[in-house]
């Protein structure tokens, strides 16, 4: 097992503890019903790996070395809408499970009705914040500002629907064998495209254009990211336990769902991450960068590879 070093850990722990300030202050200024409000609180501030901000932060921070507002925007964008598809896909619907990051689901405490409605002012939060002032002193935004602002909400419209269909095509799946290359499919809009929103609105914040080459080897880094930490998921699910997972364990066989560990087997899924993890890591090696300016992008990865829960 490859280990975090000190600044790498320090560079996760200072995203989760900016990303948590960031999301508080947004969440602080909504003005919502009870008990709305208390349920958007719920699914939003209870925790998590926070890995979708982190890679947005890391990915401005490698091209500039002071965190800009359009990342800190991204940021709390892509993790609004990462926590509204939590929600949803915890209903009983949806995969009905009653534990989220250790906590009882959303529907659990404040009913099914509530939790819909809490997924569903999360996803238009998230557009509401990236075309805002928040975490600036200024009143009007520069016409740059909202260009930048307008690019990164088209690249997280197209992931956030790219996820409901990955979902879609996994609700689909259960009860059936796929194939691999389905399984795939799946998993690259389901997890992936997220994944490569965050690393991609991190990279509009800092002025690299969608038809930059380097974009194109950002989103292909995380590509290989997103289901390398699919495939990970799928392993966990089978080989880690409720508690250590914070949420129930066993629930895709319960579900049977489409897997990794069940198309390919445990041993196979788990060279299939580590290969998966290499090739993200080989990505990273194209960019034009210092290693230590990709040490934070570097160190995520490495945690996802090792990650128990």
């Amino acid at each position: 097992m490859v280990t975090l070093t000190t600044e790498e850990q320090d560079s996760l722990t200072a995203a989760r503890d900016r990303i948590q300030l960031d999301l508080q202050t947004v969440l602080d200024q909504q003005l919502l019903p009870s008990p709305l409000k208390e349920a958007v609180h719920h699914a939003v501030m209870l925790g998590g790996k926070r890995i979708r901000p982190a890679l947005t932060y890391a990915t401005a921070i490698m091209h500039e070395p002071i965190l800009n507002i359009a990342a800190r925007r991204a940021a709390v964008a892509i993790e609004l809408i990462h926590c509204y598809s939590l929600v949803h896909d915890d209903l009983p619907c949806m995969d009905d499970d009653e534990l989220r990051r250790g906590q009882p689901t959303c529907h659990k405490v404040f009913g099914e009705a509530t939790a819909l409605l809490a997924g569903d002012i999360l996803q238009t939060m998230a557009f509401e914040v990236l075309n805002s002032n928040y975490f600036s002193q200024d009143t009007e935004k520069t016409p740059r500002d909202m260009v930048v602002s307008s690019q990164q909400s088209c690249v997280l419209a197209q992931a956030a629907n790219r996820m409901v269909q990955g979902q879609v095509l996994d609700l689909s799946a259960e009860n059936k064998t796929i194939s691999e290359l389905d399984l795939e499919t799946i998993h690259l809009n389901k997890t992936g495209a997220l994944i490569q929103a965050a690393i991609g609105m991190g990279a509009l914040s800092v002025g690299i254009e969608m038809r930059d080459s380097l974009y194109s080897q950002l989103i292909e880094f995380g590509g290989f990211l997103g289901l390398a930490y699919q495939v990970q998921d799928d392993i966990l699910d089978v080989t880690a336990s409720t508690e250590a997972l914070g949420k129930t364990a066993g629930l895709d066989q319960r579900n049977q769902k489409a897997t990794y560990p069940s198309i390919i087997g445990l041993d196979k899924a788990t060279a299939l991450a580590q290969d998966l993890h290499q090739r993200a890591f080989n990505a990273l090696k194209s960019l034009p960068y210092s290693a230590k300016d990709m040490e934070p992008l570097e160190g995520i990865a490495r945690f996802l590879l090792n990650r128990e829960q």
